[in-house]
């Protein structure tokens, strides 16, 4: 243990005292800027922090935050609608057929995600990340607004749904590139100090979007009668998307490269670009499956708990527990809402307390709180299922708010969109999407409701045991980039600190 004082003292046997500004900063952020300033072998030098002004970082925050909203619009309506979907495209089968048939669809667009992230990770990292972003909007654009404009089964026959398949497939094609992409631009925008924050906007956007289709969705099934809803309602949210994806398109290519990009990287992490400019998956595999896997068990953890939410609940509150599709909707909604007021708040928090206990405490109470969460979704009356709706909301809010910035954190910056791009769509695919046609089988084939409950209960337990294993990023600078201050003040701030750090090291140092 060190001899070192943290408040200016002397300290025994007349060793180094660590300044006050040292012993202030978060252990994890003292051992980073340790490690940065051994390597450099000196304190940091202007060029050696990158700061990101006021106006461009509010544009490129908004921006990816709007654009994220537009883009999980267009892919969450089908989840609301999954019920008149499967009765418009799969007319012949039984209600439960129709449903499994529907989410099957669902599931299809996750099962491209992978190859999505495969084509687009290695392309972020070496065309950049703007570019890509703008290519993934325009084509969920075009994916979404074509699924309006499919005939049912009753006009086309099979083809009907064979072309909703493919509309789906391409929905999911671009998906595989869009939330690791805007995660990693946000990430690189964003001052280490206020990471956790500026990147759950990126999660805001998505749950607006969510919320936004579910009012949507809510309204039309109000204002039609479920004749309408079945001839031609269901299709005004997918046709919406066609100007969505033109102002969203519009919005990213006004935005410039994140600065880490344009760095690229400093002196440390050249032979990695270098080396993995050719053969970038095998690098991603064989240097970082560590954080590899940690990525996908949080990953996991969210999404099992988004789905569930947002794609399985609207359905598993009218076929299940048999209750009406505008109380269904509205369920759902107060449940988004909830998450948007929640979700920057925690984000705030997360660079206060640390990324590993918001996840932590999240994955804990998913164990303990999933059945009674859904013995509250049963019950009779309207109070005891929007408290459940809102416990579960709760949840699924502690694990959005600090994933934009604890999973690029994960990766250097040579490879952080592909790193991104799999681990992400991979366990996205094989568990996020897959929860409402999963859990939906389960449930028809058991006849047991509460197999949802259990299924969240499970993927809490995975959450647990990853978050073991998670290093703490909050405040940290992203691996392989620069420093990132907001202010020229922070900037002369962190170029005091690391000449305090740096000569507290030198003075403790056994070889001095």
């Amino acid at each position: 243990m060190s001899d070192a004082m943290p408040d200016g003292r002397p300290g025994p046997r007349g060793r180094a005292t660590m300044p006050k500004t040292v012993a202030n900063m978060p252990r994890q952020v003292r051992e980073e800027l340790s490690r940065r300033l051994h390597r450099k072998r000196g304190a940091f030098r202007e060029e050696d922090v990158q700061v990101v002004e006021r106006p461009l970082l509010k544009r490129a925050v908004g921006a990816s935050a709007l654009g994220n909203c537009m883009e999980w619009f267009d892919f969450g309506v089908y989840s609301y609608l999954a019920a008149t979907i499967g009765k418009v495209f799969f007319p012949g089968a039984s209600p439960g057929a129709q449903l499994i048939s529907s989410f099957a669809t669902f599931a299809a667009a996750f099962v491209v995600r992978p190859l999505g992230g495969l084509v687009f990770g290695p392309l972020g990292d070496r065309i950049g990340r703007q570019k890509v972003l703008a290519t993934t909007m325009i084509m969920m654009a075009i994916g979404t607004f074509s699924i309006g404009l499919i005939p049912g089964y009753a006009s086309i026959g099979i083809a009907a749904p064979a072309l909703l398949l493919l509309a789906r497939m391409v929905q999911g094609f671009s998906t595989g590139g869009e939330y690791g992409g805007a995660t990693t631009f946000v990430a690189e925008y964003s001052p280490d100090r206020r990471r956790g924050f500026l990147s759950s906007w990126l999660d805001f956007g998505t749950f607006v979007g969510y919320a936004l289709g579910s009012a949507l969705v809510t309204v039309l099934n109000l204002a039609l009668t479920d004749a309408e809803m079945l001839s031609w309602g269901w299709r005004i949210p997918f046709l919406i998307a066609g100007p969505l994806g033109l102002i969203g398109l519009y919005m990213r290519l006004k935005l410039e490269e994140s600065p880490a990009f344009q760095k690229q990287l400093d002196e440390h992490e050249k032979s990695l670009a270098q080396a993995s400019a050719g053969s970038e998956f095998k690098t991603i595999i064989r240097s970082h499956w560590r954080p590899l896997l940690v990525c996908m068990g949080l990953v996991l953890l969210y999404n099992v708990t988004n789905y569930m939410v947002t794609g399985f609940l609207p359905t598993y509150q009218t076929e299940t527990v048999g209750r009406s599709t505008s109380f269904a909707d509205l369920l759902v909604l107060i449940g988004m809402v909830w998450i948007v007021l929640l979700i920057t708040f925690l984000g705030r928090l997360s660079d206060r307390v640390g990324r590993r206990p918001l996840y932590a405490v999240g994955a804990a109470a998913m164990i303990v709180l999933a059945v009674p969460a859904f013995l509250l979704l049963k019950a009779d009356g309207t109070w005891q299922p929007v408290v459940g709706v809102l416990v579960l909301s709760t949840l699924l809010a502690c694990f959005a708010a600090p994933s934009a910035a604890t999973l690029p954190a994960l990766f250097p910056t040579a490879v952080r969109y592909a790193a991104m791009g799999i681990g992400f769509n991979f366990a996205v695919a094989a568990f996020g999407g897959t929860t409402p046609l999963v859990t939906e089988a389960l449930v028809d084939a058991t006849g047991n409701d509460l197999v949802p409950a259990f299924y969240l209960m499970a993927a809490g337990l995975i959450g647990l045991v990853t978050v073991r294993f998670l290093p703490e990023s909050a405040q940290v600078p992203l691996n392989g980039s620069q420093p990132m201050v907001g202010s020229r003040q922070e900037l002369r701030d962190l170029i005091k600190t690391s000449r305090e750090l740096y000569r507290f090291d030198e003075d403790r140092s056994p070889t001095r």
